[in-house]
C-alpha cells in the first residue's frame, strides 16, 4: 500500500511567534491567541480573559465576536476542521491512482495533521464543544468525514454487490483506527507516545488487516 505524506511545513512550533492583532481583524487575533495557548496549556487551561490579553485586547472586546470561551473554541475547532478537511480532500485526490491507494494516502494525512497542527487538533477533539449548539463545527467535521466515508464506499464498491460491507461501517472503522494512532503516536505536542515504529507504518498494517478480513485488497 503506498502511503503518501501529507503535511505542510512550518506549521509546528506554534507558540513561538503569533501575528500581532491589527485593527479590523480582531476575529483572527483572537483565534490565534486560543491556538497558543492551546499549545501552552492545553484546550481546557484557559480562560477569555487570557485570550484577550494575548491578543493585546481589552478584556471585553472577545465579547464581539464570541459570546462566551465554548463560541471562541467552536470557531478554532471549526477553522481546523476546514483546513482538515482539505488535508483529506488533496489526499483522496479523486481516488487516484486507485481507491485502495488513496485511502492509503487519507490515512497518512490524518496521521500528518495531528503532528503539524497539534492545537487545531485538540481544539477540534478534546475541547467538549457542545455539538448541538453549534450546528457549524459539527458541519465542518461532518465534511471531513464525508471523505473517509467517500473513500470507503469507493473501495467497497471493487467487490461484487452481494459481498460490499456497509460504507458507513467501514468509514467509521478506518476513522477510528487513524483516530486513536494519531491521538496516541502522531501528536505533534507533549500528548505524544513512544512507539518502536512510525505511526504511519502501524497504521498501514492495521488497516491491511482490516481490509483484508473484509475480502479487500491491493487492485
Amino acid at each position: 500500500m503506498s502511503w503518501s505524506r501529507h503535511g505542510r511545513d512550518g506549521d509546528e512550533g506554534r507558540g513561538k511567534g503569533r501575528r500581532s492583532y491589527h485593527h479590523g481583524n480582531l476575529r483572527e487575533a483572537l483565534i490565534e491567541a486560543a491556538l497558543d495557548l492551546i499549545a501552552a496549556k492545553g484546550p481546557a487551561g484557559f480562560t477569555v480573559a487570557e485570550a484577550a490579553r494575548s491578543a493585546g485586547v481589552s478584556p471585553a472586546a472577545p465579547y464581539r465576536h464570541f459570546r462566551d470561551r465554548d463560541a471562541l473554541m467552536a470557531d478554532v475547532a471549526r477553522q481546523g476542521f476546514e483546513r482538515f478537511e482539505a488535508f483529506l480532500k488533496t489526499a483522496w485526490a479523486d481516488g487516484r491512482p486507485d481507491s485502495f491507494t488513496a485511502l492509503g494516502n487519507v490515512g497518512r494525512a490524518y496521521l500528518a495533521f495531528a503532528r503539524t497542527e497539534p492545537a487545531y487538533y485538540s481544539a477540534m477533539f478534546e475541547a467538549g464543544v457542545p455539538l448541538d449548539e453549534h450546528p457549524e463545527l459539527r458541519e465542518a467535521g461532518d465534511r471531513s468525514f464525508a471523505i473517509v466515508r467517500k473513500a470507503c464506499e469507493q473501495l467497497s464498491e471493487t467487490l461484487p454487490k452481494d459481498e460490499r460491507p456497509p460504507a458507513l461501517m467501514m468509514a467509521l472503522h478506518i476513522w477510528s483506527l487513524s483516530h486513536g494512532i494519531a491521538s496516541l503516536f502522531a501528536r505533534g505536542d507533549a500528548g505524544l507516545r513512544k512507539l518502536p515504529m512510525s505511526p504511519e507504518d502501524l497504521l498501514e498494517a492495521a488497516v491491511l488487516i482490516y481490509l483484508q478480513g473484509l475480502g479487500l485488497g491491493r487492485p
